[in-house]
C-alpha cells in the first residue's frame, strides 16, 4: 500500500520537472491522507494541468463522502472492475501524483513500528500512476476533486517492507496513461513493479504520529540491536 508520501521540492522545482505551471506549492515531508497531493491529468480540450487535490477517492455516486478513507489506494489487480474506481480508469480520469518519495512502515521483532522512507537514488520526482474524480455534497452542493494511488505488488527492493507498493511510472509512459485513447490493456501492462534502483532507509519513529512535517522526518537512522533491517 502507500499511506504516506514526500513531495519536498519547491514549485520552481517541480514546473521545471514537468516543463508547466504548478499551483503554489510548499515543501511537505509527511503528507497523509485526506491532505493535498499535487497532481497532474489531462483538462478538457486535451492539455494537461497541474492542480492540487485531496488524497482519497470519492467517486461520483457516493452518498457519504467516508468513502474516501477506504479509497486512499486503488489496487492494479482489479481496477477495471471494483465500483469505486471501474468507471474513472476506463473514462479516463487518470493522473500523474507528483512526489519525490513514500513511506512504509514494518514490525520489527521488537514489535515496535518502524518507518522507512523510500526514494530515488539522486532525490529526483518522479510520478505515481493515480484516478480522480469529482464529487458533489448532496446537501451543501460542495464541489470536491479527490485522488487514488494505484498500487501493484512490491519488487525485492521494499518486500522486507510490504507486499505492495504504488505504481511508479516511467517518464516515457506519463502521456500514454494520460491519453484517455489508450487501450485499456496497454494501461494495464504499466501497473507492474518498479523496476529502477531505490533508496530505503529507516527513519524517526516520530513519523508515526502522523502530525509531523519537517525536514528531520528524512533523516536516516540505525539500530544496533536489529542490524538486518538498516542499510
Amino acid at each position: 500500500m502507500c499511506g504516506r508520501t514526500t513531495l519536498t521540492k519547491s514549485s520552481a522545482d517541480i514546473a521545471r520537472w514537468l516543463n508547466g505551471d504548478v499551483p503554489a506549492w510548499e515543501p511537505r515531508f509527511n503528507l497523509c491522507p485526506g491532505q493535498d497531493l499535487l497532481v497532474v491529468r489531462r483538462d478538457p480540450q486535451g492539455a494537461t494541468d497541474a492542480v492540487r487535490m485531496r488524497w482519497g477517492l470519492i467517486p461520483a455516486w457516493a452518498t457519504d463522502p467516508a468513502i474516501a478513507n477506504q479509497c486512499i489506494n486503488a489496487r492494479a489487480e482489479t481496477i477495471d472492475s471494483k465500483p469505486a474506481f471501474r468507471e474513472t480508469f476506463l473514462r479516463g480520469q487518470r493522473c500523474l501524483i507528483v512526489v519525490d518519495g513514500w513511506y512504509e512502515w514494518t514490525t520489527l521483532p521488537s514489535r515496535r513500528r518502524q518507518p522507512f522512507a523510500i526514494r530515488m537514488p539522486d532525490r529526483s520526482l518522479f510520478a505515481f500512476a493515480g484516478l480522480w474524480d469529482t464529487w458533489r455534497a448532496p446537501s451543501s452542493g460542495e464541489v470536491v476533486t479527490t485522488c487514488t494511488i494505484v498500487t501493484t505488488v512490491t519488487n525485492r527492493q521494499t518486500a522486507h517492507l510490504h507486499h505492495r507498493m504504488p505504481v511508479v511510472l516511467s517518464p516515457a509512459d506519463h502521456a500514454k496513461w494520460l491519453d484517455p485513447r489508450t487501450r485499456p490493456a496497454d494501461l494495464r501492462s504499466l501497473l507492474t513493479p518498479y523496476r529502477g534502483g531505490l533508496d530505503v532507509f529507516a527513519v524517526s519513529m516520530t513519523l508515526n504520529t502522523g502530525t509531523v512535517d519537517e525536514p528531520h522526518c528524512l533523516d536516516p537512522v540505525t539500530d544496533e540491536a536489529e542490524p538486518s533491517l538498516w542499510r
